[in-house]
């Protein structure tokens, strides 16, 4: 293990060749699908599973899959894997879209068992952080940073407002309880019996009290402060509708090393667990959009693609947007109230604009992460933008050519406002390059010089996310984790339909790397239990 940019990092093997596998061959328009080598080596079943979508919790899935002896063939409407899980090059500059912080990163932990068994450390780096956020004021009249050292951030908090020093007393007591603690998702809860929840209740018992005595949400709690600033930091530290029990184990999983992202960006971790697919000799085939979820006798038969051909299948595993899945591919034939009320009802990740700057220069000694309180608000349509969320990724050396830097600024905003917005494509690209000048003016206190820097600008917009991949409402995340959240359990499967599970976001409120991996491990869990066989999951 080494140090790197304030950093460590660790490396697991030799880097791969870059890219992802190949199509593992084509759609079998009828019969049975092809047998390849490689799959009958690794020991299949008759047993063949289609899975719609190559996103994290696609692969994951079909790795565990391979891992128990099923014959497996994603179909992916994109040209490569990864789904949300992605980044992309412009003039040299590789552009993150999605991790941030990796939860459960370090050795020993049981994610990191999970991120070890689907290949996604294979000739990759992680690169651990002791620094969360810089959170401060625009101009720079008040700051302070979210740290690994606790003792630090009460102090910094305390000096920023002592008259908020209980309230502040409470947060850290409340992560320093929690510190050691696992969210352990090893098993489905279908299949958990009387003592898996003991042990569980076992395991979580220090966060026991905090859960019932901070049953709210951070923007509840934050209503305690009496500094404006404090109240403003402290809500917008993720999300303000999170519980507070999230908010505490973030700052505990900081503190206690297990936050890290991957050196090189989002894609690399996706295309290892690719690869780690393709070595257990699973299919995927690109460019391969599914129209139906072919269905007879209330029981799920394979797939229709866009061009007509149909694969059998004995499972269908979607792992591809749940709104879709449920309501387009099979006709929203398969709902009850419960599933209605979620599609019509629940919080959704609001929508983001991703504008990404290649700039020709370095800031040494700058955090990566920074929450940025904008003194007067700009409007994007109907909404106003208050705060820009800002990495300067100075960290990783792989993202940018020698000498330059990747910056990336996220805003909210709304969906319809994009999706109408793009049908007249010169007033879309306008908007854009709007949105580019006003971070650029809001930066420039910080970053003196900056706009005579930028070499490559790049703006993703809601529209982008939801063309890319069909999510929801481009509901980066799904399901928007609150309180109510934490009691509610998404079921796999659909009311009436055999044959047929969902894996990723749409049934893991909360999304994130942590929660859609584990996902598709579930949904074999419940399909080894189904038929009788003992799931296993092995390690490169």
């Amino acid at each position: 293990m080494a140090w790197h940019h304030g950093s460590a990092v660790l490396c697991d093997g030799e880097k791969n060749a870059p890219g992802h596998p190949a199509a593992g061959g084509a759609v079998c328009p009828t019969g049975d699908a092809p047998h390849s080598v490689a799959a009958r080596r690794h020991g299949v079943t008759e047993k063949r599973i289609a899975i719609i979508g190559a996103g994290l919790a696609g692969l994951a899935t079909g790795c565990y899959a391979r891992m128990n002896g099923y014959q497996v063939h994603i179909f992916e409407q994109h040209s490569q894997p990864g789904g949300v899980c992605t980044a992309w090059k412009r003039h040299g500059y590789t552009l993150d879209g999605c991790i941030h912080w990796l939860m459960g990163s370090k050795p020993g932990s049981f994610f990191h068992q999970v991120y070890r068994e689907v290949g996604a450390l294979e000739g990759n780096c992680l690169m651990y952080l002791d620094h969360f956020s810089r959170v401060l004021v625009e101009g720079g009249s008040k700051a302070f940073d979210i740290t690994a050292d606790l003792d630090r951030l009460e102090a910094d908090m305390k000096t920023l407002s002592p008259d908020d020093g209980p309230v502040i007393e409470e947060i850290l007591a409340g992560a320093r309880a929690v510190r050691g603690l696992e969210m352990v998702p090893d098993k489905p809860r279908e299949l958990m019996t009387f003592f898996d929840y003991l042990r569980q209740m076992w395991r979580l018992r220090k966060a026991g009290r905090y859960a019932s005595r901070y049953n709210m949400s951070v923007i509840s709690f934050a209503q305690r402060f009496k500094d404006p600033f404090l109240r403003w930091a402290i809500t917008h530290t993720f999300v303000p509708e999170m519980p507070m029990l999230f908010l505490f184990w973030l700052l505990a999983q900081l503190a206690d090393g297990q936050l890290a992202v991957p050196e090189g960006g989002s894609l690399v971790f996706a295309e290892a667990i690719a690869r780690r697919y393709a070595a257990l000799g699973g299919e995927i085939t690109y460019r391969a959009s599914v129209e139906e979820i072919l269905v007879e006798g209330d029981r799920a038969v394979g797939i229709r693609l866009a061009d007509g051909s149909t694969y059998p299948a004995d499972v269908v595993v979607s792992a591809a947007d749940g709104y879709s899945t449920i309501f387009n591919l099979l006709g929203g034939r398969y709902v009850d109230q419960a599933v209605r009320e979620m599609y019509e009802k629940w919080p959704l990740f609001r929508p983001l604009v991703l504008v990404s700057l290649g700039v020709a220069g370095q800031f040494p000694g700058i955090p990566v992460n920074h929450k940025i309180n904008l003194k007067a608000p700009f409007a994007i349509g109907t909404q106003l933008v208050d705060s820009l969320a800002v990495r300067i990724l100075n960290h990783d050396p792989t993202l940018a050519p020698a000498g330059k830097t990747v910056i990336q600024v996220t805003l909210e905003s709304d969906f319809d406002y994009w999706y109408e917005l793009h049908s007249d494509r010169a007033a879309y690209e306008a908007e854009k390059e709007r949105i580019v000048a006003e971070v650029l003016q809001r930066l420039e206190w910080y970053l003196p010089g900056i706009p005579t820097q930028v070499e490559v600008t790049d703006v993703a917009t809601p529209y982008t996310w939801w063309r890319y991949t069909r999510n929801h409402r481009a509901a980066y995340e799904g399901w928007l984790m609150t309180p109510e959240m934490l009691r509610v359990q998404v079921r796999k499967m659909l009311p009436g339909l055999d044959n047929f599970y969902m894996a990723g976001q749409w049934v893991e409120p909360g999304g994130g790397v942590p929660a859609v991996i584990p996902s598709g491990r579930q949904v074999i869990q419940l399909i080894c239990h189904r038929d009788g066989k003992p799931f296993v999951a092995t390690v490169p």
